[in-house]
């Protein structure tokens, strides 16, 4: 029996693009609107936009209502897994080191190396956090970085916001570099050249990051006071994450460029020291609140008793249980991805098997979803089950290792992952039905309408090339998800207006880590790590300038490298050179 498909049409309204992009980006307006300016809860925002989107999928572009449902339901199993399976085991582990008082021992270790909140703002934020980026990535570092942050004294809504932004420069090379290799799937460029094109991009965005974070815990007297330490973990995060995309290892790329910036921090605050230290007060961080702040001048002696943490000596023994979960995951994560013998080969297609990890990693075609384009090719509908494989397992088995460092019994230790699961409840949520939105968004054409419309823009649309990995990663909160959808249509228009394919696919993915602090699944992931669930709109409120103004800092950068003036730093692919 031949099953009926749904066939796409891009320009539904009148046969006019430009019409049809109108229609397109409803689902989009509205859920920016719910969240920043009705300042809705994030599921519920989510859940109306997906129902808004619904409408359009079957009123306009002619989608049979069970298709549409069922495009849905396919985006929010993504959600859940692999995306949000990651999350609940990141925090998971996190929550095993609180269980078990590690934790305070982990942030006094961080403490020590400043008791000023803006430098540990840097060191956690931003090169702690690029770590986690760089092996679970999706929410992990920004859930981890803003607890942390919290027990450090920052208000919970600064963490947040502060967690936010920090999460742009690393994520093009997050999760061991899955945004570039997936790039490098829909696009046929090499791996390498995309890596070192991207590295040529975001290393640059990385030398203002530090410096935002500073200015939103302090404003311009802690710019003015602490843009050291900044510049310093800024350079050395840039400089080796372009040496390593470049020359060394594009997985491995924010590991180094993470491990860099912390050390480089670590020793230029050991002969650096700011005037005048920062410390949040005790003040509640209500709704728009900016906190209170305590400044103490520094002087000899004057720090003996600014932190009872300070006469608490911890052991070798106790420093090591604090960081071994995290080594845990570190040691989990190479030998899961850089020994091929462990790692195998992932199955390409439905009905194939994999080797090592990938050898219980299963392919199936989503049932009853049946689509094809314009011109009868299918479009893909597939569920990817990689049970071992995918970073959340492998969080959880480093979790289990830790649950046995750090001698937790198996009760103690479910107890903690009952109470994460409840902890991220309306998280899940959230992002399932983000997910939802974003594939029926897809499976109906109204995505792909925006792109098409947007590289109809000539040579100009080096412009607008960010923008489109922009929007995608802030539909899908994933910048994978986002080179997915749009990579492919970054090179058909970089062919048609003349520009570098390598240029241009990279583009996507570096515009995209800006989108990523203003998507509702990370606002969601936040605020629910802080205990401010419901208050998401808060959130982007917040960090919506620093996307749009990075944003279109990145749209110049491009620009300019697909002109003269910065031609000379664009990779040449040779299969697509002219």
């Amino acid at each position: 029996m031949i099953l009926a498909s749904y066939q796409q049409d891009y320009s539904p309204v009148g046969h006019s693009l430009g019409l049809s992009s109108i229609i397109a980006i409803l689902p989009l307006l509205v859920l920016f609107v719910l969240l920043g300016v009705v300042r809705m809860k994030a599921w519920l925002a989510s859940l109306i936009s997906l129902v808004v989107a619904v409408v359009l999928a079957v009123a306009v572009y002619s989608m049979p209502l069970a298709d549409a449902l069922n495009s849905g339901l396919l985006g929010a199993a993504f959600g859940f897994f692999p995306i949000m399976w990651i999350v609940i085991n990141a925090i998971w582990v996190y929550n095993l080191t609180v269980e078990t008082g590690h934790f305070d021992v982990l942030r006094r270790s961080f403490a020590s190396i400043s008791d000023d909140q803006r430098v540990q703002a840097i060191i956690i934020a931003f090169s702690f956090g690029a770590l986690m980026e760089a092996l679970a990535g999706f929410g992990t570092p920004v859930a981890i970085s803003a607890v942390m942050l919290i027990a450090l004294g920052f208000k919970p809504l600064k963490a947040a916001t502060v967690a936010l932004v920090a999460n742009t420069a690393p994520v093009a090379f997050g999760a061991i570099a899955v945004p570039i290799t997936t790039l490098a799937g829909v696009t046929g460029l090499p791996v390498d050249d995309l890596g070192a094109m991207v590295g040529r991009q975001t290393p640059i965005l990385a030398l203002f990051v530090p410096l935002a974070l500073v200015f939103i815990v302090d404003g311009r007297r802690g710019l003015r006071q602490t843009w050291p330490p900044a510049v310093v973990c800024g350079v050395s995060f840039a400089v080796f994450q372009y040496l390593s995309s470049n020359f060394w290892s594009v997985p491995l790329a924010d590991i180094v460029a993470a491990l860099a910036s912390a050390l480089a921090v670590l020793a230029f605050t050991r002969v650096w020291h700011a005037e005048e230290t920062y410390q949040e007060n005790d003040e509640d961080d209500g709704p728009g609140g900016a906190g209170g702040d305590s400044r103490r001048p520094r002087t000899p002696g004057g720090e003996a008793d600014a932190d009872a943490d300070r006469d608490t000596h911890d052991g070798p023994l106790d420093v090591f249980k604090a960081y071994a979960p995290y080594l845990a995951i570190i040691v989990v994560f190479v030998l899961a991805t850089r020994v091929p013998a462990i790692t195998g080969k992932a199955p390409t297609k439905v009905g194939t098997t994999g080797t090592g990890l990938e050898s219980v990693t299963h392919i199936v075609n989503w049932p009853g979803l049946h689509i094809v384009k314009p011109n009868g090719d299918p479009v893909a509908t597939t569920f990817k089950l990689n049970y071992l494989s995918a970073a959340g397992s492998l969080l959880l088995i480093a979790g289990l290792i830790s649950v046995v460092l750090l001698q937790v019994g198996p009760r103690r230790a479910l107890r903690a992952y009952g109470r994460t699961l409840n902890q991220l409840k309306f998280a899940v949520l959230t992002v399932m039905l983000v997910l939802g939105l974003g594939y029926i968004m897809n499976e109906s054409g109204e995505t792909t309408t925006l792109g098409l419309w947007m590289a109809g823009a000539g040579g100009s649309f080096a412009l607008l090339s960010p923008v489109l990995g922009w929007l995608g990663v802030a539909v899908t909160g994933s910048d994978t998800s986002s080179n997915s959808l749009f990579g492919a249509r970054q090179i058909t228009a970089a062919h048609q207006a003349g520009l570098s394919p390598t240029l241009m696919a990279a583009a996507n993915s570096s515009g995209g880590v800006l989108g990523k602090m203003i998507s509702p699944q990370n606002l969601a992931i936040a605020a629910a790590a802080v205990g401010f669930e419901g208050r998401e709109g808060i959130l982007f409120r917040r960090v919506i300038v620093w996307s749009v103004v990075f944003m279109l800092f990145m749209c110049g950068l491009i620009y300019l490298q697909s002109t003269p003036v910065l031609d000379w730093m664009v990779v040449d692919t040779p299969a697509t050179a002219p």
